[in-house]
């Protein structure tokens, strides 16, 4: 049986934009389960960087339901939505959002510190997502001292350091080069198989097809929402091997 973990209900968002109102999300009703890989679609203004903004509890609707894990979190104050969010949700940001000044391993360390972790449990667990994504030999560099790639690896480490019920990666690879965008929604597969639920928001078709189910949106509502057939995986890719 599955379990849900995020349920919409009539989810309606408008901006005021001067004298004008912008109705970015109309009467969204969207159920998403434990465990699913989920692709959000949809061109510049479709509303899909709105959605992404409630579901990651960095914003609240103007009317409707948001319930997280059971919990209704659409009528929650910024210091419970701060709490949600860095007990529930791991972020996984275009730009990286990495503190430059901070190594990768104090960079993942930060949402530990918030949850209230003592220093040695807060060391030995950031220690080990950052070896889980391959960067255990990395973990006193800074963000200009790595590549592209393996920036956005100490993201995702710092995502996954509290043990959220979601991973939500917004243009996780928007950044990033072919092969190395293809290297990180690799390492998101593998994160899905260890039992996380994960939504990637993207305009990549290509970087969708990595997910299980896809749902596209248009105007503010969701136009389709459809389980892939064609789900692409790393494997599917031949690379040629890089020279030394």
């Amino acid at each position: 049986m599955n379990q849900e973990i995020i349920r919409l209900i009539d989810i309606v968002r408008n901006f005021q934009v001067g004298t004008e109102i912008v109705h970015a999300l109309q009467s969204i009703t969207l159920t998403i389960n434990k465990n699913e890989f989920v692709a959000l679609m949809g061109p510049s203004g479709s509303g899909k960087s709105t959605l992404m903004n409630i579901l990651g509890c960095l914003d609240t609707p103007t009317s409707g339901m948001y319930f997280l894990n059971d919990n209704d979190v659409s009528k929650l104050g910024d210091n419970e939505l701060a709490e949600i969010r860095n007990k529930e949700i791991g972020f996984i940001f275009q730009t990286f959002n990495l503190l430059p000044r901070s190594s990768a391993l104090e960079n993942v360390i930060l949402p530990l510190i918030y949850a209230g972790y003592n220093k040695t449990d807060r060391i030995d667990r950031a220690e080990e997502v950052l070896e889980n994504v391959q960067l255990s030999d990395r973990t006193k560099h800074k963000p200009n001292e790595l590549s592209g790639g393996e920036r956005q690896r100490v993201a995702v480490a710092r995502a996954l350091v509290n043990h959220p019920s979601i991973i939500l990666a917004d243009e996780p690879t928007g950044n990033l080069d072919s092969r190395t965008s293809l290297e990180i929604m690799g390492l998101l597969e593998e994160i899905h198989k260890a039992g996380n639920t994960i939504i990637v928001v993207t305009h990549e078709a290509d970087i969708a097809l990595h997910a299980h189910r896809i749902i596209k949106m248009i105007d503010g509502k969701i136009e389709s929402d459809e389980i892939n057939e064609g789900i692409k995986t790393i494997k599917d890719y031949q690379f040629e091997p890089q020279s030394k």
